[in-house]
């Protein structure tokens, strides 16, 4: 699939997301961004604004199939990942596939399990797979994780490990609706019978394909790739950083800033595309000082001073 008809694929989506959950656009663009960058989606915000809603209805428009997994304090790896039962007539053990056997799994407030149990995800999501028992088993292609969680100041909560943290391609956050959204909320739930708001499938999982092969396509220059590096490679200098964006997060930045290419519809990558998605991409792989923290600094302001310092190319 050529850029012009991924591009095309991605607004439709969005159209039809856009139908079912009240959020302001760029969000929802993140979202699709981080599935068109063959990567994964996490989403942070206080319960009650609509987090599942996004996943489920993301996942009904790309026509894919779809599981959830609630995260609980007593949920178990093999919860997630299935596990050998025993066939009494074969006298033989049977893998049980888990809920993370679909191409979409919502991880649901997955920061409210405790860390062994959110480590079981993290070979699905860097090598498409799970091993139990010594079996290797592959996970439907594609495959994507879209985690919700909750605030870490909130009660009953587990920050999730660094390392799980970088394997996803952007953090974002919906926030609460405006007046005009909220009053829309409520005319939609007025006007309908059911509690869930529905949404069309617009693609399937051919298409889905051919959208994700769209960004390799891009043509991103060497001047945007050193662009790339130098703003990566700042946040490692930066006094309020114990720990800076790692070489696998400049390159989810690259991804992203392709993926943000085809849904502009374009087959180039530009300045503004990497200062666009370098919030989301790269502000959850910080890990600030102890001072930054007291200070109560964020990470994202810390990414928006990165790109205020680092001078940007100049493209032809």
């Amino acid at each position: 699939m050529d850029v012009a008809e991924a591009s095309e694929a991605c607004d439709a989506v969005l159209d039809a997301v856009g139908e079912a959950v009240v959020a302001d656009r760029s969000f929802l663009e993140h979202v699709v961004i981080g599935v068109l960058a063959r990567g994964h989606v996490l989403i942070e915000d206080v319960p009650g604004t609509g987090k599942t809603l996004t996943a489920r209805s993301v996942a009904t428009a790309l026509g894919l199939s779809f599981s959830r997994v609630q995260f609980t304090p007593d949920l178990l790896p093999a919860d997630v990942t299935g596990t050998s039962v025993y066939n009494e007539r074969e006298a033989t053990f049977e893998f049980s596939e888990g809920p993370i056997f679909a191409n979409v799994v919502l991880a649901d407030e997955i920061n409210r399990a405790p860390p062994k149990t959110q480590a079981a995800l993290l070979e699905a999501m860097e090598e498409g797979q799970v091993t139990v028992d010594g079996e290797t088993y592959p996970l439907p292609k594609p495959f994507f994780v879209i985690a919700t969680q909750n605030p870490v100041e909130q009660e009953g909560t587990f920050a999730l490990p660094e390392a799980q943290v970088d394997r996803f391609v952007v953090k974002t956050a919906m926030g609460y609706p405006d007046m005009a959204g909220e009053v829309e909320l409520l005319r939609r739930r007025a006007g309908r019978h059911d509690r869930a708001p529905s949404v069309a499938s617009v693609l399937d999982r051919d298409r889905v394909v051919g959208v994700r092969s769209a960004p390799e396509s891009v043509r991103v220059d060497d001047d945007l790739l050193e662009y790339m590096a130098e703003l990566a490679r700042a946040t490692r200098s930066d006094r309020r950083v114990e720990v800076g964006v790692s070489p696998r997060g400049t390159q989810r930045l690259f991804e992203a800033s392709r993926a943000a290419a085809v849904l502009a519809g374009r087959e180039f990558v530009t300045p503004d595309d990497v200062k666009r998605v370098a919030p989301p991409a790269l502000a959850h792989r910080l890990v600030l000082t102890p001072d930054a923290k007291v200070d109560d600094v964020r990470k994202r302001t810390v990414i928006e001073d990165v790109l205020d310092r680092v001078d940007v190319p100049t493209i032809d």
